[in-house]
């Protein structure tokens, strides 16, 4: 018991030393905070003042912050006795409505439009060889539109300043002077200039290739006595959607972007609209909107880290797509200079993919909507674009790409062929098997698929040629669809446009009737003749022996001509031919092989009305 009592006094004494001890450790380190904050707030805080009134130290200023948040948002309206008619941007120097500011005529060989000295602004670019529709008198397609007119799109480089800066920088309203140059041109550049009047002037200067690439360098000068932190950031604005926006799940119109190792990212507007999505700490890369025919993009500065953004104001009545670049310090007496680029135009691949050669921009090419099968549909544009240099008519090249297409798949599609062939001989004894057991289906099976085997027949051979065309069918869909090489491209006869559907219609009897019928009736020319070419090729074989079967196949050539009236010219030519190639090899095999041909037999019964039962 004795020792019992002696073990507690000495386990009650160590606790009581270890409580004392770690009340001592607690109390050691809030008097040492206590301290820190006395020091701080009477000694360091003056110390600081005393550094930020002469020079901010390098590391300290790069360790400053700065989000995508205070990029300017463009204002939802822009008050209509500040607005202007899009003609009027057209004429050099002219005055933005209800102000005194001038604009800067753009004049190349494929742009021609005019820079906002309000706020220096890119937002008025007009291509010269596209127009709005295939009349030549239609007015030429306006891309990026100016800053006071109903539907604005425009690019803006600018710069932002850190939390607590209070130095007056240049924003939407500052009114720039021209000091260099008088009409942007590829052989010359303009440059622009600001003064805030607090020792730090701002200059841009605007130049421009032979195609659809702005190159803007934005220089700082400080003619003050301290340093300033600020941080560059460009922009894309629109308000509203693209005039020819399509909404169709097929082809990808919005933001769209490639962010360093965030690679590939798209949004559509519903998507922007709906969520603000911001990338953060990039490298390299590239964003904009992209639609169907056309892109405007911002480049950063390719050894610039980065922060991304697409967001909306108004519930999606405005869309906006920037980047802010990291800190850059001015030194006091010191200048600092950012190079970004604008892409503007129509995506032309070839002039794309000098751009992501030259600019080291990476899937540059991404702006044209290749598809799920890209690996096929840009490779298949390019033997389009040969042959368009050789036959001088892509209608032709689509019937030239159709001929090659089948000399690559010969050997598959002979060996198919072969075997349809062969079991249109097997046909007397596939009726006989069938007479023989008509009231068992399961040992008629049976007997065919013995039938198959010995004489190593394929039945499903026959869809191989189908399946083989499927990938081709939509890569030169989308070739059609979405390149702009095919917009506006002709055929002969009353094809004016091969990425548009053929617009003649069975029902005014081709124009003879004065009347257009809705959508859904515009059953052209060329759709009739893919339709009888369908019909032809699936009658070289007798029909199946399943009623059921007998009724799709018969009706399947009709069902399809309406469903490819709605596809391009140029796709719907595209089948047509390749059903017309296609049935003449089946013909010329079924001929070597033996086998009848029993074409107009054929067609006769799918006509010949069938006895009633009793």
């Amino acid at each position: 018991m004795s020792h019992l009592k002696v073990t507690w006094k000495v386990y009650v004494k160590k606790s009581d030393n270890a409580m004392n001890e770690q009340r001592n450790f607690i109390l050691a380190i809030g008097l040492s905070i206590l301290v820190l904050l006395i020091w701080q707030y009477f000694i360091g805080n003056s110390q600081i003042d005393e550094r930020t009134s002469g020079q901010i130290s390098n590391e300290m200023s790069l360790q400053e912050s700065q989000d995508l948040s205070n990029i300017p948002l463009p204002e939802s309206d822009v008050e209509s006795e500040d607005k202007i008619d899009l003609a009027t941007a057209l004429s050099t120097s002219v005055s933005d409505a209800g102000t005194s500011v001038e604009r800067i005529r753009i004049n190349t060989e494929k742009l021609e439009g005019s820079i906002s000295l309000l706020g220096a602004k890119l937002d008025d670019i007009r291509l010269k060889k596209y127009r709005d529709t295939i009349d030549v008198d239609s007015k030429l397609v306006q891309l990026l539109k100016p800053y006071t007119s109903e539907s604005p799109y425009y690019a803006h480089q600018g710069w932002v300043g850190d939390a607590k800066s209070q130095t007056k920088l240049p924003n939407d309203n500052t009114i720039w002077k021209l000091v260099s140059g008088g009409e942007l041109s590829t052989n010359t550049p303009v440059r622009l200039e600001w003064n805030n009047n607090e020792g730090l002037i701002f200059s841009k200067e605007f130049s421009i290739d032979d195609n659809y690439l702005f190159t803007i360098t934005q220089t700082v000068k400080n003619n003050s006595n301290s340093s300033e932190i600020i941080y560059p950031y460009s922009l894309i604005s629109r308000k509203g959607l693209p005039e020819d926006y399509t909404n169709f799940f097929v082809l990808h119109e919005g933001y769209i972007g490639v962010l360093g190792s965030e690679g590939e990212k798209k949004a559509d507007y519903a998507d922007i609209a709906e969520k603000t999505e911001s990338f953060d700490n990039i490298t390299t890369g590239w964003l904009g909107f992209t639609d169907k025919n056309w892109a405007t993009v911002i480049v950063p500065p390719q050894d610039m880290n980065y922060q991304g953004r697409y967001t909306s104001k108004g519930n999606g009545s405005t869309y906006q797509v920037d980047y802010l670049g990291s800190a850059q310090k001015v030194n006091a007496g010191g200048t600092t200079k950012i190079t970004s680029y604008v892409f503007s135009g129509a995506k032309e691949v070839k002039i794309l993919d000098q751009y992501e050669d030259e600019y080291s921009l990476e899937k540059f090419d991404l702006l044209v909507d290749w598809g799920w099968f890209y690996f096929l549909t840009k490779p298949l544009f390019y033997v389009l674009q040969w042959l368009y240099g050789i036959l001088g008519n892509y209608g032709l090249s689509i019937l030239g790409v159709t001929v090659l297409i089948k000399i690559v798949f010969f050997p598959l599609a002979n060996k198919a062929y072969v075997s349809m062939s062969a079991m249109k001989k097997l046909q007397p004894e596939m009726l006989k098997i069938r007479e023989n057991y008509k009231d068992d289906r399961a040992k008629q099976q049976q007997a065919i698929i013995a039938l198959y085997k010995k004489d190593k027949v394929n039945p499903l051979s026959g869809c191989i040629p189908i399946l083989i065309q499927v990938p081709v069918f939509f890569a030169l869909y989308k070739v059609l669809l979405c390149t702009m090489e095919m917009r506006h491209q002709p055929f002969y006869g009353w094809i004016a446009d091969l990425s548009a559907k053929d617009p003649t219609t069975l029902f005014n009897l081709f124009g003879i009737v004065p009347w257009y019928p809705p959508s859904f009736l515009v059953i052209g020319i060329w759709p009739i003749i893919m339709g009888l070419t369908m019909f032809i090729q699936m009658r070289l074989n007798p029909a199946p022996p399943d009623p059921i079967q007998q009724k799709i196949f018969a009706w399947m050539p009709v069902a399809l001509t309406f469903l490819f009236a709605q596809f391009s010219a140029g796709l719907v030519i595209y089948w047509a031919w390749n059903n017309t190639l296609s049935s003449l090899q089946q013909y010329i095999i079924m001929k070597r092989m033996g086998v009848e041909v029993e074409l107009w037999s054929n067609i006769k019964n799918t006509f010949k009305k069938k006895p009633k039962k009793s």
